[in-house]
């Protein structure tokens, strides 16, 4: 694991596409129990180099009912977005992941990872990898129907605050789903 996330974090694969260049960011350990497959790092992120450094990390911790050293315990938590470095601005928010990235990276890294009980996918980017066949045609479709999914996956919007108007519109997730996440991530963390 170690040597793979040594090159994962010195590749500079798609560096002439990068506007504000490489820097991977991202987070495993061999007895991570928990996966959180995401989109790419924000702006913020890529500067800090730590994954959800930001407030949709604020957002997803307290949606997980975890405090910051267990959401930061690789140990624990990995957290894998689809892309690994910043992708850049586009003209309503962040570009989508590299396409690179996953291909090269993702299924290595998974094969690192055998005790994930629990894997929280975000996204559309994430979902599209994690669960290629399903049947809804959109995310918040997919996701209001997370109880038809593998008990050991949970669909998730992303927790950026650029989502406040998707969470009051659809009040089901705080109520039905964000409790079971918890329930989940707690019996996947402590039994």
């Amino acid at each position: 694991m170690e040597t793979l996330l040594s090159e994962i974090r010195s590749c500079n694969h798609c560096a002439a596409h990068l506007p504000h260049g490489t820097r991977p960011v991202l987070q495993a350990g061999k007895g991570a129990r928990i996966l959180i497959a995401g989109q790419a790092p924000g702006r913020k992120v890529h500067e800090s180099g730590v994954p959800f450094d930001d407030a949709s990390g604020d957002r997803l911790r307290d949606w997980m009912g975890v405090g910051f050293d267990t959401f930061y315990d690789a140990e624990r938590i990995a957290i894998l977005p689809m892309g690994f470095c910043y992708p850049g601005t586009g003209k309503s928010g962040d570009l989508p992941p590299r396409r690179e990235c996953a291909p090269l990276w993702r299924q290595r890294l998974l094969e690192q990872l055998p005790d994930i009980e629990l894997t929280l996918v975000i996204g559309g980017y994430a979902l599209d990898w994690h669960l290629p066949d399903r049947a809804e045609t959109t995310l918040t479709a997919t996701v209001r129907n997370w109880r038809k999914y593998p008990e050991n996956i949970l669909l998730l919007p992303h927790p950026s605050p650029r989502n406040n108007i998707w969470l009051k519109k659809n009040p089901w997730f705080e109520t039905d789903l964000l409790p079971e996440l918890k329930a989940r991530c707690r019996r996947a963390l402590f039994g």
